[in-house]
């Protein structure tokens, strides 16, 4: 199976009405981080031009930009510090997925509230290692879930970097996070390694599993 993948494109924070870019024919061969994605669009298939719109968001060097390269099976090795947002977006069968990397710099926080409208889903990444920060990113992610834009709108935390012999695991960040308290969504906390790709296929089936769940309604 091929998949049509748009080039990542970034922008800085004050275009907030960019559009999006030109997919051009661009094929690579379906590797093994790709069939999350996929297997998503492809059980969505029932519904042509399917369109989903994931927000990927997280404190600085928590991963991000790396997950999303790791998903579309891009060198992990040239990453650089995201300052406006990166957009990915894979086309299958009719369908869409799009996915905004959004730069997680406290200078660069104020504006993630003008790219959450009309989002499926919320992807967000956690540095398991960084200790010092988890209660900041807790804020941040809380203060997420409190925006009327976001009311209901299911959520994964990936825990990052646990590749890292000083990663907290997932299941202690979960209880940091007090994600037991979400009761008006759907939730999943997944340990993964954006470099490796070791769990990031779990939190994608995750992903594929919910949003079915959610269009069956």
């Amino acid at each position: 199976m091929k998949y049509r993948a748009s080039p990542t494109v970034e922008v800085l924070p004050g275009n907030a009405a960019a559009a999006l870019p030109a997919q051009p024919e661009t094929h690579a061969a379906m590797g093994e981080p790709q069939k999350g994605l996929l297997s998503v669009m492809q059980k969505l298939k029932g519904s042509t031009e399917t369109e989903l719109r994931i927000v990927l968001l997280g404190l600085d060097n928590a991963g991000k930009t790396t997950l999303l390269k790791s998903l579309a099976s891009e060198d992990v090795n040239t990453i650089t510090p995201t300052q406006g947002f990166n957009i990915k977006s894979v086309a299958s069968h009719g369908m869409k997925l799009n996915v905004w990397d959004i730069g997680g710099q406290r200078k660069i926080r104020p504006f993630w509230k003008k790219y959450l409208d009309n989002t499926d889903l919320l992807i967000y990444v956690i540095d398991s290692a960084d200790k010092k920060r988890f209660e900041e990113t807790g804020l941040e992610l809380s203060e997420l879930t409190e925006e009327e834009t976001l009311k209901g709108v299911p959520v994964l935390v990936f825990a990052n970097k646990q590749d890292l012999a000083t990663a907290s695991p997932a299941s202690e960040i979960a209880e940091g996070l007090n994600l037991h308290t979400y009761r008006d969504r759907e939730w999943q906390i997944q340990a993964c390694s954006a470099v490796s790709g070791e769990g990031v296929q779990d939190g994608m089936n995750w992903i594929c599993n919910n949003i079915v769940n959610q269009k069956k309604k």
